[in-house]
């Protein structure tokens, strides 16, 4: 069947995620028939680069025949078996395994089946916990602009308003505070070496409402869906000390940036910051299946051990959680990370940096490069004093669209471009994607 065709019947039955629907009249959908390494290859042979890793899932690259052949043995087993009062091999190894990598101090793994369900164990479980321990704390306290899915509660810890404001009178009240901002930094500070003076906000509203906060939740050093906005470690470690004072959890949502994306294994490690929840998913499978872990300590998971009859479990399940094919798709992964893939991508992420810095600054419309291990990204300018462009304008959308017309894919954050590529995309690649995304900031903003 023709692409066209294909276009045709996707049109007429498929609402879209996170898509105005009629912009797919004019520009109907890429039809993928395969993928191999970074290319997408649709149904009439055309191909681009997933330069977004399709929505920061993918790690080891298309049809990758490691994850392939785990995929077919597990298959072979058992793909998916009830998971309250049963267990299985691959989960037990997947949960010893994380706790061995992940942060000291953590301890006890709940699964999910994505990241919006991990955000949500982690707000529940810590209302949950404070509430057994009978001190009344019941909010929670999160960036303004900070992202964290879309489900209820991780839209009421969220505050980015293009995906929450409709929804505001359903969600649950929360604190917020400023971003940090190194790229409009109000204290004329670079974010090299900063010592983070933007953390008074965050100091001053845990001494003044800790007793009502039941936990912290940030993403840990880079805040993914409000522009790839990066900040320092030390705001990080800053926050884990004050968490401590106010007795306040801390959550670190690594959905985005963990497995390898921060340049490390998780981001945290680069603060030497242990958080009471660590959050993880997106790469977890290597692209391969939807998976989140939920990976806490032994206090909060005390905190919910007894007798049935006290009514201290935490009762919360999905029909899929503890899936036995991701989990084995999630142990190869790691498997594969055993293969000098971090210090791998130290040198890919570099060569990365520097063909966006050859190829983007200077242009009168980049405001900032900027990197975070295997992430780069291009803040897009109007003019002097980094003035953003009006959002109608959609100025990040023309470059996609063009870009995609040259064999790319990137997903602008409203003006923001980025790269963040499988680990196994070549410096050949490398240039070819860079290329292809400044000649469509050419066809755009000459």
């Amino acid at each position: 069947m023709s692409v066209h065709d294909l276009q045709r019947r996707d049109r007429a039955r498929i609402w879209h995620p996170c898509s105005q629907m009629k912009d797919y009249e004019a520009h109907p959908p890429f039809i993928v028939d395969c993928g191999r390494g970074v290319w997408l290859y649709d149904v009439e042979g055309r191909r681009c680069l997933d330069a977004v890793s399709s929505w920061w899932v993918n790690l080891f690259g298309h049809g990758n025949e490691d994850l392939n052949e785990a995929l077919r043995r597990q298959a072979e087993k058992v793909a998916h078996c009830i998971f309250s009062d049963f267990s299985h091999e691959g989960a037990i190894e997947l949960a010893e395994r994380l706790v061995a990598l992940a942060p000291p101090g953590l301890s006890r793994v709940f699964f999910a089946d994505n990241g919006s369900a991990a955000v949500e164990v982690a707000l529940k479980m810590s209302f949950q916990y404070h509430r057994l321990r009978g001190d009344g704390r019941r909010l929670f306290l999160s960036f303004s602009d900070g992202y964290h899915g879309e489900t209820l509660g991780a839209l009421a810890v969220g505050g980015i308003g293009l995906y929450g404001e409709v929804f505001r009178p359903l969600l649950m009240e929360t604190v917020k505070v400023p971003s940090p901002d190194c790229f409009r930094c109000p204290f004329g500070r670079e974010r090299q070496g900063c010592d983070a003076p933007c953390f008074s906000a965050m100091e001053a509203c845990l001494a003044e409402r800790g007793r009502e906060i039941c936990a912290v939740i940030v993403e840990p050093l880079l805040q993914g869906a409000a522009g790839m906005k990066m900040y320092p470690p030390t705001y990080l470690s800053r926050l884990r000390r004050a968490c401590d004072e106010a007795r306040v959890h801390l959550i670190a949502d690594e959905i985005a940036v963990g497995m390898g994306r921060s340049g490390t294994l998780f981001a945290c490690e680069q603060a030497s910051v242990s958080p009471d929840f660590l959050l993880v998913s997106k790469g977890i499978t290597g692209g391969y299946l939807p998976l989140s872990l939920t990976v806490t300590t032994e206090d909060v998971y005390g905190a919910f051990y007894g007798d049935y009859g006290e009514g201290k479990a935490f009762l919360h399940s999905h029909s899929y959680t503890g899936n036995a094919l991701a989990c084995a798709l999630a142990c190869r992964t790691l498997d594969l990370f055993g293969e000098g893939v971090l210090e791998a991508n130290a040198v890919r992420g570099a060569f990365l940096e520097e063909a966006v810095r050859s190829r983007f600054e200077g242009h009168r419309h980049v405001g900032e490069v900027r990197r975070l291990g295997m992430v780069t990204a291009v803040e897009l300018v109007e003019g002097p004093e980094k003035r953003p462009f009006d959002r109608s304008r959609r100025m990040g959308h023309a470059v996609y669209r063009r870009a995609l017309e040259r064999g790319v894919l990137l997903r602008p954050l409203g003006d923001v471009l980025y790269f963040m590529p499988p680990y196994v995309i070549s410096e050949e690649e490398i240039l070819f994607m860079v290329d292809g995304a400044r000649g469509a900031l050419g066809d755009v903003l000459a």
